[in-house]
């Protein structure tokens, strides 16, 4: 009996076997495959397919003119409209750099427009840039004027009379240490450039705001970050609040008075226009959660009302900036202090 059942399985196995060896019999040889030369790839070139779309990292427009605005894309280079945005032109193309960190104009001469390049939403596949860029006619020609190892550049300020005067807010490349990350200014139009705050080889400038109403007067918020192969390190002893009163030339850091008192991350900062007193400050910080073994503080959004002195916890609300790699600006209404837009 165990006989005829081993032999019945045997041949019930075998059977599908030998019909797939009887239908690869069946099938007509395939023809060689020809072997692919690649000296041919030698005469091809690399051709825009598209539509593509990335982030927006920077709008501009200009007072009084509501049909030209001015847009810097994460990794597209700069768009101009004339016409409210029915239409939009690429006016940065021709630039080596297409990572655009921030753009603005002067509001002295609007024809005069500054791009810092590389986005300065930091994680560890966004491109980087190579300096600051000046254009004298409204975006149709360009010149390079320098910062070419900044990396990232997160904000441009033009003081609002003299359009000479321009300061770069370097995040760096946020690879490893690095000496060109803080603030630089140029008093000549971008012809030189000279660091006037500077935090540490691993600390660069997140945020720059000027009060409206005194050019003089500026806030600075550090960013202490180093990105990893395995994600980032956000946050340290370098993160802060600086402020200065003469033009940039001398600062210091605002500690305590309500600020958070443990180490934190990104710092993102808006002066609002219709009272310079009142200042809105992100701050990243871990939530009251342990980081590294350490504690950390808690809370989302402070505002000061005396030109950033002394500072209240407004906000725990994670939603402020819950991707704060990205979502960690702050933009105010120019006739309404309190009403602020987070980005």
């Amino acid at each position: 009996m165990r006989t005829v059942t081993t032999v019945t399985l045997a041949v019930v196995l075998a059977l599908p076997l030998t019909a797939e060896a009887q239908r690869r019999q069946q099938q007509p040889a395939q023809p060689p495959q020809p072997q692919l030369d690649p000296s041919r790839y030698g005469q091809l070139r690399y051709r825009h397919i598209g539509p593509v779309g990335n982030r927006i990292t920077s709008v501009y427009g200009i007072p009084g003119d509501p049909n030209t605005y001015y847009v810097g894309a994460a990794s597209g280079g700069v768009w101009k409209t004339t016409d409210a945005g029915l239409n939009w032109d690429p006016v940065f193309d021709a630039q080596t750099a297409q990572s655009v960190g921030h753009l603005a104009l002067a509001p002295s001469n609007p024809n005069i427009v500054w791009v810092g390049t590389g986005e300065a939403h930091t994680r560890s596949h966004i491109s980087l840039g190579n300096g600051i860029y000046q254009s004298l006619d409204g975006g149709k020609t360009w010149t390079h004027m320098g910062l070419e190892t900044t990396g990232r550049i997160a904000r441009v300020v033009i003081h609002p009379q003299n359009p000479d005067i321009v300061f770069a807010c370097s995040q760096g490349h946020s690879y490893g240490p690095q000496p060109e990350r803080g603030v630089y200014r140029t008093s000549d139009g971008g012809r030189s450039w000279s660091p006037v705050l500077h935090v540490d080889p691993n600390t660069g400038c997140s945020d720059l705001a000027m009060d409206p109403t005194n050019p003089n007067i500026l806030i600075a918020g550090f960013w202490q970050i180093e990105i990893r192969t395995w994600g980032r390190e956000s946050g340290g002893p370098g993160s802060g609040i600086f402020k200065s009163t003469d033009g940039g030339t001398t600062w210091r850091r605002l500690r305590g008075n309500g600020l958070p008192a443990r180490d934190h991350g990104k710092v993102a900062l808006a002066i609002t226009r219709s009272n310079p007193n009142h200042v809105y400050a992100l701050i990243e910080t871990g939530d009251g959660v342990p980081w590294h073994g350490r504690p950390t503080d808690s809370g989302e959004l402070w505002t000061s009302m005396d030109g950033g002195e002394r500072w209240t916890l407004t906000s725990h609300d994670r939603q402020l900036a819950g991707r704060t790699q990205y979502y960690s600006r702050v933009v105010v209404q120019p006739d309404d202090e309190n009403e602020a837009y987070f980005l």
